[in-house]
């Protein structure tokens, strides 16, 4: 087994409104839809963000594009106008995403 970065066999784009951030991560490959399918799980999104993410993570398949997406409830402290956090958007969140690192067979 070895260790990638997300970033090496998908890319990703994410968007917010009010406290939910959502994020798309799409496949370079067939056969990388796979593993995103198997590896990245809601239990570790969750855990990758730590405790930005203070609700629940839903994760949606959609096969014919080979992409993942994920709804991450209570994710930006409230919201932009709300938050004190430097950065209040989720736009950041698929970038961070795709340097979660997964275990593949190599």
């Amino acid at each position: 087994m070895k260790k990638i970065k997300l970033i090496e066999i998908a890319s990703a784009r994410s968007g917010d409104k009010n406290d939910v951030c959502n994020i798309g991560i799409m496949a370079k490959s067939p056969e990388f839809y796979a593993v995103l399918k198997e590896k990245v799980t809601t239990e570790k999104v969750k855990e990758h963000f730590k405790d930005l993410i203070k609700g629940s993570v839903i994760r949606y398949e959609w096969e014919s594009i080979e992409s993942l997406n994920f709804i991450c409830n209570q994710a930006l402290d409230g919201g932009a106008s709300r938050s004190l956090r430097m950065d209040t958007l989720g736009k950041n969140f698929s970038s961070h995403l795709l340097r979660m690192e997964i275990e593949i067979d190599g």
